[in-house]
């Protein structure tokens, strides 16, 4: 088992530290969020120090600080050249990470999500997952990406989350405007949607089976497909993801 440290203690490296805890590592944890902290201490035994402590007292790091601020705060702090770094940031590069974390020199990207904790997380990697492999596999598959270009559409695709979300939280107050149950029309919504999605097949083309096999002509099914199509949201998804990708282009 590894001594894993977490620079970053948010809504994404608690469920990963809650996880690599259960399965036999040594955590240790920043200050920065001192409720999440406190509480990987109580309920998991993690040990929370400062920020250097955290590097000086582990071999595989993690970076879970926002972007905005993380050159700063690495910027400040000694590394090693045995350190094993996972940085879940979107838009730091790999080359910048290399020169912010030298003299370190593994380096792996992911994009987790905070349900990892529970399992079936897919998780990204890029330039190396074997480490991923060793730390979350088999419970959430991970997968290797071979270029940092498509790595970064997997955040593009990963950002599609909180807007499928808004869609479904905005349905869910229409039907709760007609039924007066605000609570009952989100439990529905909701368990709709992860009920079909943990019932679907996983094989390829799964996606556009499902949704052909609803879609049939002369249903309501077909009728919200082609009203979407109408009003451009394909087309919007799509150029959004496009941008998306497009800002996270390496630019060093």
């Amino acid at each position: 088992m590894s001594r894993i440290g977490f620079l970053g203690t948010g809504q994404i490296a608690a469920p990963m530290a809650r996880f690599l805890a259960r399965t036999g590592h040594d955590i240790l944890v920043s200050e920065r969020n001192a409720a999440l902290a406190a509480a990987l201490a109580d309920e998991h035994g993690a040990l929370v120090v400062p920020n250097q402590d955290v590097l000086d007292r582990s071999e595989i790091v993690f970076l879970c600080l926002r972007p905005q601020i993380a050159p700063e705060i690495i910027a400040g702090l000694t590394l090693r050249p045995d350190h094993r770094i996972v940085s879940v940031m979107a838009g730091i590069s790999l080359a910048d990470l290399r020169d912010l974390c030298a003299p370190a020199t593994d380096i792996t990207m992911t994009i987790p999500l905070g349900f990892l904790e529970q399992g079936g997380c897919p998780l990204p990697a890029f330039p190396n997952a074997e480490l991923m492999y060793r730390l979350f596999a088999p419970e959430n598959p991970v997968i290797a990406v071979a270029d940092e270009g498509t790595f970064n559409k997997h955040f593009a695709i990963c950002a599609m989350v909180p807007g499928l979300l808004d869609l479904m939280a905005g349905s869910a107050e229409w039907l709760a405007a007609d039924t007066g149950d605000r609570d009952g029309a989100e439990f529905y919504t909701t368990q709709l949607f992860s009920g079909f999605l943990a019932a679907m097949g996983r094989e390829p083309g799964a996606l556009a089976e499902a949704r052909d096999a609803l879609a049939t002509e002369g249903t309501i099914s077909l009728q919200m497909i082609e009203a979407l199509r109408a009003g451009g949201v394909g087309e919007t998804l799509l150029a959004t993801l496009e941008a998306i990708g497009a800002r996270l282009i390496p630019t060093s």
